[in-house]
């Protein structure tokens, strides 16, 4: 089945046509249908797998078949995202799809000047894509009203659910109407998503999106024993390895990240960082270095990084492993995305062996290790420019202590 043959707006049909996309991917096929005829939608899908078109689309075209110009303004849809990388990267989405249409989008997020944000609302908005602590301000100042929503989406739901942010999530549904669409999309079920879930939607259409392996064929992917001090030096050699590559290292926690920018610093690396202690503009300018390639290596948390869709990532380092198994699989999969090949490899000290349990349990096979001998890994110490750069310094001390001795006599 194509796009043409969808009863969606003409408008959108051209967008698809223009940004090259012809025929819809598994989840988009079978979410569209019952999207447009206006079901409850609970589907369990990857990020990479087109997801964000598969709700976009035939949101777009609901909205723009009932838009009348006699109608008093005001948003019909709410697409809430847990962070607002994730939150820009869907508006980015809306606003290609919907570009030949009438419908308009706004992309709201705390960590920036509101200003702007009210006086988007103020022109009229029919999409509203937004993080929940910005969403909550505007409507409590009274800048924003919900009287007309009629699709409410959520997405990367398990994502938020991790984040803490359910009672946000039950807090917005008890200020709309109980008539509305709900859109549940997430890439992982449990037990806690499943409870909210079930308590959001009726009767919903479940969906899951679920190849035998959660990994894509298109990644190949591997583990490297390594001593947790020694990770760095592994670092060094795949970026002086790769040095056109565009390499995203994921760390786990902000503090580890800002310790690997300042490693990778020493040896002469440039790196930029985006974590949760950096403000809205810092991680946006961050973003747009790695992804226009004028710098190479991104290190990220978690938090930061998942779900964003960063074009022609050629390697992924976890240079942790994650604390949770199916985000091993979020990882890795921000390479290798579409048609393109992509390379993972993680470093696992013997802390982390366990963990390495845990995730190959997950994926149900083995992870394919990297073969080093002693030798190779000697030298990979012993070749890092940061002992070029300790023995400077130490010649560097011993010499000032030369004149300091010379002075005094």
């Amino acid at each position: 089945m194509k796009f043409d043959d969808y009863d969606i707006a003409p408008g959108i049909k051209r967008s698809l046509e223009k940004l090259g996309f012809k025929k819809p991917t598994d989840i988009q096929f079978r979410s569209i249908p019952p999207i447009l005829k206006g079901e409850d939608v609970l589907a369990i899908a990857q990020t990479g797998t087109g997801k964000t078109a598969a709700f976009a689309i035939p949101v777009i075209s609901t909205i723009e078949f009932r838009k009348r110009p006699d109608r008093p303004d005001g948003v019909k849809c709410i697409v809430m995202a847990p962070t607002h990388e994730l939150a820009e990267q869907i508006a980015g989405v809306f606003t290609e799809l919907a570009r030949h249409t009438r419908v308009t989008v706004l992309c709201i997020h705390g960590g920036v000047d509101q200003e702007p944000q009210i006086a988007g609302l103020n022109n009229g908005v029919d999409v509203l894509i937004a993080t929940p602590g910005r969403l909550f301000d505007l409507v409590s100042q009274g800048h924003l009203r919900l009287h007309r929503v009629e699709i409410l989406v959520l997405d990367e739901a398990d994502h938020m659910l991790d984040l803490g942010f359910i009672k946000d999530i039950r807090d917005l549904t008890n200020k709309l109407t109980n008539k509305r669409q709900t859109l549940f999309f997430s890439a992982t079920i449990n037990e806690h998503i499943k409870d909210l879930a079930y308590s959001l939607v009726r009767n919903p259409i479940r969906i899951q999106v679920s190849p035998k392996d959660p990994v894509s064929k298109n990644i190949t992917h591997s583990v490297a024993f390594i001593g947790m001090d020694d990770k760095r030096y592994f670092l060094e050699r795949v970026v002086n390895e790769n040095p056109e590559s565009k390499i995203l290292v994921f760390v786990r926690t902000k503090v580890r990240a800002e310790r690997v920018l300042k490693a990778m610093e020493r040896v002469d690396i440039r790196c930029v960082t985006i974590h949760s202690d950096k403000d809205a503009a810092e991680r946006n300018a961050a973003m747009a270095q790695f992804r226009s390639g004028e710098v190479k290596i991104l290190v990220a948390t978690d938090v930061s990084a998942r779900g964003i869709d960063i074009p022609d990532v050629d390697f992924v380092v976890n240079y942790d492993l994650p604390d949770k198994p199916e985000n091993y699989v979020h990882r890795v999969g921000r390479t290798g995305r579409g048609m393109k090949k992509g390379l993972a490899v993680s470093f696992c000290s013997d802390e982390e062996k366990e963990v390495l349990g845990d995730i190959e349990e997950y994926l149900t096979k083995p992870i394919n290790r990297v073969e080093m001998d002693r030798s190779d890994y000697a030298q990979t110490i012993d070749f890092s420019r940061e002992h070029d750069w300790k023995t400077l310094m130490a010649k560097e001390e011993e010499f000032q202590s030369k004149k300091k001795k010379k002075k005094g006599k």
